[in-house]
């Protein structure tokens, strides 16, 4: 009896000392990390292509002094948008009118000149005709009478010249635009030919254009689609899309050795002056349609590698390296890497690691 109570002891501190060690097996054995997937397949996507822009106006005048004189008035108010032929600035007027003046007196004076050459050389002509005066004092006559029209062809160019002049003295805005600030303080003397000549600027910005540049593969792609169903849509650099799409209007015939890039610029409308020349956009260009896989952006990660996701298989994590294209709202475009019916992980992407057992479920 007491032998069988030994033995029974024995039997239970083995099954005691099993159950704790199939424990502590449990225990060390990983848990499966329960995952959603989904099941990818190629649909169709639009051909886009993301680049860096800067806004300029579509026109950018220098508005300069044609004349030297004295800066009497600012006749606007600087930043402000103005109608082509507004007076911006005066420039004394006094001088040039004198000048006027003077150049009307020898004009006058000239034509009197003129028509007095004029009875000359009539005069002259007939008593030639009737030999009662030599030839040579007739062609005298008419020689002088051209000399008197040349002289007054000159004094009617320089009546135009000074005319030309006093009206430089008002200078007015040749496009309509913004107004840049003053260059220059009221009275101080300016002149054409020094760096007091530049006034102030003037900038159209409705429409606008967008300068940016594309690679030459995706040049290439551009270039091989119809020029009008090119879109071109732009972000501005707090994210927000900008509501009016913008079209190419020109783009450069040579490629850039340093940058490998093409110069493109595109116009879009901007009747509420809401982009400000010199401003920073991003720029999207949208060249046709093609099939491919998208996945959320969410499920992309990156390192030294490059760009990869984690796919489902056989219920196991696999670390998938992916050549990603541009951007679709909240998904990437992937071009190499994934085939149609790869579950690819969306989250839980941080406890994963490549062979890690998972519990994958489909996504919501």
């Amino acid at each position: 009896m007491r032998r069988f109570a030994l033995l029974l002891a024995a039997l239970l501190a083995a099954c005691s000392q099993g159950d704790a060690r199939q424990k502590k097996d449990d225990a060390k054995a990983p848990q499966a990390v329960p995952v959603s997937v989904i099941e990818v397949a190629p649909r169709e996507v639009p051909v886009s292509f993301e680049a860096v822009g800067r806004t300029e106006g579509s026109r950018e005048v220098q508005i300069r002094a044609r004349v030297s004189g004295i800066l009497e008035k600012q006749l606007y108010t600087e930043g402000d948008s103005v109608k082509a032929g507004a007076v911006l600035f005066q420039i004394e007027r006094a001088p040039f009118e004198i000048e006027l003046a003077q150049a009307r007196g020898t004009l006058a004076e000239t034509t009197a000149r003129e028509a007095l050459a004029v009875q000359e050389n009539e005069r002259l002509k007939m008593l030639a005709d009737k030999r009662a005066i030599s030839q040579k004092e007739a062609d005298q006559a008419a020689s002088t009478l051209q000399q008197s029209r040349a002289l007054l062809q000159v004094a009617r160019a320089r009546v135009r010249q000074a005319e030309l002049n006093l009206s430089y003295t008002t200078v007015t805005a040749p496009i309509d635009g913004i107004t840049g600030r003053a260059q220059q303080s009221i009275g101080s003397l300016v002149a054409p030919t020094n760096e007091s000549a530049i006034l102030t600027t003037l900038t159209r910005g409705d429409p606008l254009w967008v300068r940016f540049a594309l690679s030459e593969a995706e040049y290439a792609t551009v270039r091989n689609h119809d020029a009008k169903a090119v879109e071109v849509k732009l972000e501005t650099a707090d994210g927000r899309p900008y509501p009016q799409g913008a079209r190419v209007n020109f783009t450069g015939s040579t490629v850039d050795a340093a940058t490998g890039t093409v110069q493109m610029r595109a116009e879009v409308a901007n009747t509420e002056l809401t982009l400000l020349p010199g401003q920073f956009v991003r720029v999207r260009v949208i060249a046709g349609k093609q099939r491919a896989i998208v996945v959320p952006q969410t499920a992309v990660g990156q390192n030294e590698s490059g760009r990869f996701v984690w796919v489902a298989a056989d219920g196991k994590a696999v670390q998938r390296p992916i050549r990603a294209g541009g951007w679709l709202g909240n998904d990437w475009i992937v071009l190499e890497g994934l085939k149609p019916g790869d579950a690819v992980i969306l989250d839980n992407l941080v406890r994963l690691r490549p062979g890690a057992a998972i519990a994958p479920k489909k996504a919501g």
